[in-house]
Parts: C-alpha cells; sequence; structure tokens
C-alpha cells in the first residue's frame, strides 16, 4: 500500500513539473523584437554550395530573383 501511494505522489510531481515546463515555453514575441531576431547574425552558417542550391530552388518555385538577405520581422514598416 505504501509503495502505490509513492507512485501516486511521484506521478503526480512528475505532471506538475511537465505542466510547469510546458507554460514557460511558451512565449510572446512583440513586432519590435522580431527585427532583433531575425538578425543575420541569428541564422545558422551552413555550407555555401548548399546554401547556392537552395538558393536556386526558392529562386524557381517563387519565380523571382533575390531578397533573400534580407529578413524581417513581417509587419512590412520598413
Amino acid at each position: 500500500m505504501q509503495n502505490h501511494l509513492a507512485c501516486r505522489v511521484v506521478g503526480r510531481l512528475g505532471l506538475g513539473v511537465l505542466i510547469v515546463l510546458a507554460a514557460a515555453s511558451c512565449v510572446t514575441v512583440r513586432p519590435e523584437q522580431r527585427a532583433i531576431l531575425a538578425d543575420p547574425t541569428m541564422q545558422y552558417e551552413s555550407n555555401a554550395l548548399e546554401e547556392s542550391a537552395r538558393q536556386h530552388v526558392i529562386e524557381n518555385r517563387e519565380a523571382a530573383y533575390g531578397g533573400g538577405s534580407v529578413q524581417g520581422g513581417g509587419c512590412g514598416c520598413n
């Protein structure tokens, strides 16, 4: 009986920790902060050959050339 009670307590404690961690991971980013987060220094540097191939695919798929070097926050107020 004592073991069953301990399992329930540990299970509820684990569930509580999981809920707290899930709630802490939800963050709202204001539009003025998005420009800072979209800074090129925040982007992952990949292989130059892979980047060139990816850019070629995007240009062909979107039927647009250029504009890949600027990333913004999405508010449209440049």
